[in-house]
């Protein structure tokens, strides 16, 4: 791989040749700050001795350029280089949107 194709973007303005980033589905808990939102991702694991699937939840600091998520909605998050001190996801796509009933 030369220098070039090392510095290449894809469509998100990620670096292509990085390598392995995260991507996690999530629902978003808070929007109350600026540019920020909260994520909280659920994962079910299997216990390994007793076989019972355990599911923890995890809350994740994404970064929201545009301030257009709001809370309940799903969204996929990507993890990225550090944004600031808690931020290490960015935003990637709205998977579903929150109707309130």
């Amino acid at each position: 791989m030369s220098q070039t194709e090392a510095t290449k973007t894809d469509s998100t303005g990620n670096s292509a040749g990085v390598g392995f980033r995260r991507k996690m589905v999530g629902k978003v808990v808070s929007d109350k700050m600026d540019k920020t939102i909260v994520v909280e991702c659920i994962t079910a694991r299997r216990d390994p001795l007793y076989g019972k699937y355990v599911r923890t939840k995890k809350r994740y600091q994404a970064h929201d350029e545009t301030n257009q998520f709001k809370t309940g909605d799903h969204v996929e998050i990507q993890e990225n280089r550090p944004v600031s001190k808690m931020k290490r996801f960015v935003v990637i796509r709205l998977v579903k949107k929150f109707v309130e009933e």
